[in-house]
């Protein structure tokens, strides 16, 4: 099928944690036989801040962050045989949802592809009915989601989705593996996130408050946005780190953070896509708590779980060499096992499938 995506961007992760979730999926999509173009806006300074060419398996346009820029891309939706409007692309979002589902042809399959969920339906709560896209919403095939479990698929149907299903993050493993340790990359306890509202809080309690508490052991923190914020002595700022660095980053530190953010932690079932870059390149990752976390990691055996910042602390204190090789092991088994993104591009296919299937039944009858 000939899919039309209109997300942030497929190019640059630059202020867009989405990207490699983008590329596992569209790329895995392609392997199956679908053509994909990738609408992304000229804006945030992305396309400064590349990690990648436009590849082989996917065709990408960059429009012009402007109104006639957006209006351009939309109209290209009517050659597709299923548009995609991702939540997030941070410029004209409303303009597009709207115009790139109108433009759509009669038999094209509708989705709307939210990877902040938690986010969106605050938004629709706090919008009420005329909200552009719970007005949209129930004539939209489906709602896919990269997170939210039971909870987001039960309050998509509730503001009237057909369908809702969460199709998470997982690993590309031809992009994520591990690497020879990197001097830059050595620490601790390293984590990788922009600075963003709702995360700095537990950044916080997460990081900077063990930092603190083990004032001889080595904290790195990469990311946007940290440059103007002070930090523990023993914490190390390290910016934008480009994905073509993650591995190192993954592959070198005594362990590896996550840190969800205030909603996704309070929804659960949200592991970011740091979870399984990091678990793919074998390294031992410590979590702050959510709910949902033993669909993806057994607790204590292939990932370490913290409430607090002291238990963070607590766990990397205790945590040997040894020890952390062997969760980070385990990790990668069971992410390889379970997590691909060849199963979840499997997953949108078969719906893909199913929903042509079921008009062409409805078209011969």
């Amino acid at each position: 099928m000939r899919i039309a995506f209109y997300g942030s961007s497929l190019l640059s992760s630059y202020w867009n944690g989405a990207a490699t979730y983008y590329r596992g999926l569209l790329r895995d999509l392609a392997r199956r036989g679908h053509h994909i173009t990738f609408f992304e806006p000229d804006a945030f300074d992305r396309q400064f801040h590349r990690d990648m060419e436009p590849p082989d398996w996917a065709a990408v346009q960059v429009w012009p962050a402007t109104e006639m820029g957006a209006r351009s891309a939309i109209a290209q939706a009517a050659a597709a045989d299923v548009v995609v409007k991702a939540s997030g692309v941070g410029v004209f979002d409303d303009l597009l949802l709207e115009g790139v589902m109108a433009a759509a042809r009669p038999h094209a399959i509708r989705i709307f592809w939210d990877v902040d969920a938690p986010a969106t339906l605050a938004e629709l709560r706090a919008a009420g009915p005329t909200h552009p896209l719970r007005r949209l919403l129930p004539s939209l095939d489906f709602v896919l989601t990269y997170g939210g479990g039971p909870p987001v698929v039960a309050a998509y149907e509730e503001f009237g989705a057909r369908r809702c299903v969460p199709i998470y993050n997982a690993l590309d493993p031809a992009t994520h593996h591990s690497v020879a340790p990197e001097p830059r990359f050595e620490a601790d306890l390293a984590f990788l996130g922009n600075r963003l509202p709702d995360r700095e809080a537990r950044v916080e309690e997460f990081l900077f408050h063990p930092a603190t508490l083990l004032p001889r052991r080595r904290f790195l923190i990469g990311g946007n946005g940290w440059d103007s914020r002070a930090l523990p002595a023993n914490v190390v700022r390290l910016g934008h780190v480009y994905t073509r660095e993650h591995n190192a980053f993954n592959s070198t530190p005594l362990a590896v953070l996550n840190i969800a953010r205030d909603s996704m932690a309070a929804v659960g079932f949200s592991p970011a896509t740091r979870v399984f870059e990091a678990a793919g390149a074998g390294a031992c990752l410590i979590t702050d708590a959510w709910e949902g976390l033993e669909l993806f990691l057994e607790p204590e055996e292939e990932v370490l779980v913290a409430r607090n910042g002291a238990e963070v602390a607590a766990q990397l204190s205790a945590l040997t060499p040894a020890r952390s090789r062997a969760v980070g092991a385990a990790a990668r088994a069971r992410i390889l096992a379970q997590h691909t993104y060849a199963r979840r591009g499997a997953a949108v296919d078969a719906l893909l499938q199913e929903e042509h299937a079921r008009r062409r039944e409805r078209s011969a009858a």
